[in-house]
């Protein structure tokens, strides 16, 4: 018998069952549905009060967090580690030893300083990606549902303990090794521990591990270990020495730095020996050796890419968008194709009864409006079919639409004796009530599987698959209805053994999203095709397909065609096909495949158990943050906490941004290291009377000035306009293409002709040594000021970007400029750096060299503009 309230505000949904005489409180499924900021007060009866607070604190004391170790390579002291082992940094310690053995404190000195600088840049870079990279973790923390103190409610995973009392339901993930103890057709599936894809059911003292996940019903378990003394965490820690696989773009970045410090490896035993050659003095030949290395290595690239990855993750997070790995941002700008569900993606969340088809008078029936008995019996097993305290809205539909037709009888309890879990293909489920003392038998689901159980007459079979196809056409969602008689004291193994009685069909408006066409437009503008994959009838699905816009919305696949399909005919069928409805996740998964074996990358979005599959295998996973499982959101590498898939038209934009900036980083450095080397090395390879003008000191300013450029500035650059409208990138494209590369080798050359031609004029004029160096270093950091500007676009002109707001270049820019007017005014900067007084008309001649050597790039911008 049922006490309380019609609905209880707690964190899970109990509900009273009468089991054989004796009443007690059962756990609902789906704890993870409810509110987590909700206590839940105990049902009288309730099972133990659980631990208390002092009794947690114990356990934890005793066996620890609910957490795997800690990798090795986390933590400052480990990113210190990194840093000192960074070939600038090495390079910087080498040229800092060879300055103290020549006397030159004050060098000496300015490098020392100039190798904390680089190390602070280095580790403030590091502990802002972990830090956001912390926050987003925060986010995704999963809470377990736990009774402590007489309250069950939400905890983090993290901070479970040995001796907990936690409930898990059907969708969730186990958060610990525990005993089952209060089970309710609890099943699991351990697939990720044996490999076996058969759910295990489990019983009163059964043990469960941590990693599985609940594949129907609910129990309450009591953890039994935590943390790394868990099934799982004894795998993980065997799993220590796997290298996780870098990303394509990971791999191309660590092969350029690489290949570029051999280069500069070849650089430095060149200038050295020459060096020592021409003045026989090894320790200042390996000083200028040092210099040129300095001036090669682009070790900018790889800070930057952690920086992008990370920060745009954290962007995406306060845009309602959460990634699981920073190096999901780099794929998003790739996707060509968008397979998204229906309910509640395309579609709105909630659903009304529209209409009901009393198969015993064989007629429609509107709803809201009076019902006869028989269309009234078709709306009330509906209603017993569903769950006591619903949270699917389809069921909520039902359950409001009985409330409205028969106040009186939602009211009146209705115990359930017995559940048989949505099983089939397609799903059916069945509840065993008592109402009013009788034992009753309610069933629904799929119209197919009820009339398969039902086993009407071919001609009322026909007539009822007519009706549902024109509702379905009408873009209902429908359910069939049935009943049967409970025949002695037990039930079947199976529902569908059941004799069974058709009792009608319940047709649900469900439509569309007001956004939905919107978004749908959005997508196809960006070059991304749209796929619908729904469980669905396939009327439904083509006429919320044409509602929404979807091109194609007449060709149609369904789960049983794709299964009978052969992989070479679906790679063939599956791209030119928009529609694909009662799907189930085999048929899901072979889609994403065939579509990925065809050369698409593939964001799938989903929120159930049975989407777990398809998520995972797809490029890109896309699970639902509201209405999601907690399987579907392990499995996404994308959680949209809003439930909105204009979410991902967002998340798409930012990633096209983030590689679009990250590329325009790229160039910076190129270009920029160009001039940075020739300057060093063509002045004596040339045999010029002035050569090895630059020193350490002069290389590490420009690092300084060029670092947070690249990693900071151009990370905050806006998008650009019309981004939207290009199509996807190639997931496998470099970053550095033959015709990108070229473009900015040939920036850079220019940039060094003007450097060297400032150098190679005062050179020849006579000039003394600190003149030609001043102006030579003025030209050079003038010209990094220009080719800042002129690269935040390579389709704008530079008085478009000028009006596009980004405060943190322009602060960069700021102090890049006080740095250098430091250099040239203050007396001891100028004696460090080996420079000397002169006329500002002299550093105008040096900005207008800049300006030509880094701004023809503009006419180039033009013609291009000009030429379409």
């Amino acid at each position: 018998m049922r006490t309380g309230p019609a609905k209880l505000p707690i964190t899970v949904y109990l509900m009273l069952v009468n089991t054989g005489g004796e009443v007690r409180p059962r756990a609902l499924p789906f704890p993870h549905r409810y509110p987590s900021c909700l206590p839940m007060p105990l049902l009288p009866d309730a099972p133990a009060p659980g631990l208390t607070d002092e009794a947690v604190a114990a356990s934890r004391a005793a066996h620890g967090r609910n957490v795997l170790t800690a990798a090795a390579h986390s933590g400052l002291l480990a990113t210190l580690r990194e840093v000192v082992t960074e070939p600038m940094f090495l390079l910087l310690l080498a040229a800092c030893a060879v300055y103290s053995a020549l006397g030159e404190g004050a060098e000496a000195m300015t490098l020392g300083v100039a190798l904390l600088a680089v190390a602070g840049i280095s580790v403030y870079q590091e502990i802002r990606s972990d830090r956001a990279l912390s926050a987003l973790r925060q986010l995704t923390q999963p809470r377990a549902q736990v009774r402590r103190n007489g309250v069950v409610g939400p905890v983090p995973v993290e901070d479970l303990v040995v001796g907990d009392a936690v409930l898990v339901a059907e969708g969730s993930r186990l958060p610990a090794d525990g005993t089952v103890t209060e089970p309710n057709d609890f099943s699991v599936d351990e697939a990720i521990l044996t490999g076996e894809a058969v759910a295990v059911t489990k019983a009163v003292g059964d043990p469960v591990f941590a990693g599985t996940s609940t594949a129907s019903g609910s129990a309450w378990l009591t953890v039994t270990a935590v943390g790394a003394t868990t099934k799982l965490g004894r795998i993980g820690q065997s799993m220590e020495g796997i290298v996780t696989e870098k990303t394509p773009l990971q791999l191309q970045v660590s092969r350029f730095v690489l290949r570029m410090a051999w280069v500069g490896a070849g650089a430095f035993a060149l200038v050295w020996g020459i060096n020592y050659a021409h003045s026989g003095n090894w320790v200042t030949a390996l000083l200028f050796g040092l210099t040129l290395a300095m001036s090669i290595l682009p070790e900018e690239i790889p800070v930057a890419f952690s920086s992008f990855m990370a920060l745009g993750a954290a962007r995406l997070s306060r845009l309602g968008v959460l990634t699981k790995q920073p190096q999901t941002v780099e794929s998003l700008g790739s996707a060509t194709v968008i397979c998204a569900d229906k309910t509640g993606t395309l579609t709105q969340e909630s659903m009304r009864v529209r209409q009901l088809y009393d198969g015993a008078a064989a007629r429609l029936v509107p709803v809201p409006g009076p019902l006869a008995p028989t269309a009234a019996s078709v709306l009330a097993y509906a209603r017993w079919a569903s769950e006591t305290e619903p949270f699917d809205a389809m069921e909520k539909a039902i359950v409001d639409a009985y409330a409205t037709a028969d106040p009186a009888g939602a009211a009146s309890p209705a115990p359930m004796l017995h559940e048989y879990s949505l099983g089939g293909t397609p799903p059916m489920m069945t509840h065993v009530r008592q109402v009013n003392g009788a034992t009753l038998v309610a069933g629904k689901g799929a119209v197919e599987h009820i009339l398969a159980v039902c086993r009407p007459l071919p001609a009322v079979a026909a007539e009822i698959r007519r009706v549902a196809q024109e509702l379905s056409g009408q873009g209902y969602r429908v359910l069939g209805v049935a009943r049967a008689a409970a025949a002695g004291a037990g039930f079947p193994a199976e529902q569908d053994d059941f004799a069974w009685e058709f009792l009608g069909l319940v047709a649900l408006e469900n439509p569309p999203k007001a956004n939905a066409a919107a978004v749908i437009q959005d997508f196809l503008a960006a070059g991304i095709k749209v796929k619908m994959i729904t469980g669905d009838f396939p009327e439904t699905a083509q006429a919320i397909a044409r509602q929404v816009g979807l091109p194609g919305a007449d060709t149609l696949l369904t789960g049983q065609q794709v299964m009978a399909l052969s992989e070479a005919a679906l790679q063939q069928q599956a791209p030119g096909t928009a529609v694909f409805a009662r799907m189930f996740p085999e048929a899901k998964l072979k889609v994403v495949e065939a579509l990925k074996a065809t050369g698409e990358v593939v964001a799938m979005t989903g929120d159930g158990v049975n989407d777990g599959p398809a998520l995972k295998a797809a490029h890109i996973g896309v699970a639902m943050g509201r209405r999601g499982t907690e399987v579907a959101r392990r499995a996404a590498s994308l959680v949209l906490v809003e439930d909105d898939l204009a979410g991902m038209v967002t998340a798409i934009a930012q990633g096209r941004r983030i590689y679009q900036n990250f590329k325009k980083a790229v160039f910076y450095v190129v270009s920029i290291h160009i001039p940075i080397v020739l300057t060093v090395a063509v002045p004596l390879l040339a045999g010029w009377p002035l050569a090895n003008l630059f020193a350490p000191v002069h290389i590490i300013f420009l690092e300084l000035v060029m670092g947070p450029t690249c990693s900071i500035a151009f990370e905050n650059e806006p998008a650009e306009a019309g981004q939207m409208r290009q199509p996807p990138r190639p997931l496998t494209a470099t970053f550095l293409g033959r015709a990108e590369l070229g473009r900015s080798l040939v920036q850079g050359l220019g940039i060094a002709a003007a450097v060297l031609g400032v150098y190679y004029v005062a050179m020849r004029q006579g000039a003394p040594v600190p003149v030609v160096r001043t102006l030579t270093f003025a030209t050079l950091v003038f010209s990094n000021l220009f080719l800042t500007l002129v690269n935040r676009s390579f389709t704008q002109s530079v008085f478009q970007t000028l009006r596009v707001p980004n405060r943190i270049l322009w602060l960069m820019l700021g102090l890049t400029l006080a740095l250098l007017l430091t250099t040239l005014l203050l007396p001891a900067a100028q004696r460090l750096f080996g420079f000397a007084p002169v006329p500002l008309a002299a550093l105008g001649w040096c900005a207008l060299a800049a300006l030509v050597g880094a701004g023809w790039i503009e006419g180039y911008k033009a013609l291009r503009r000009t030429a379409g």
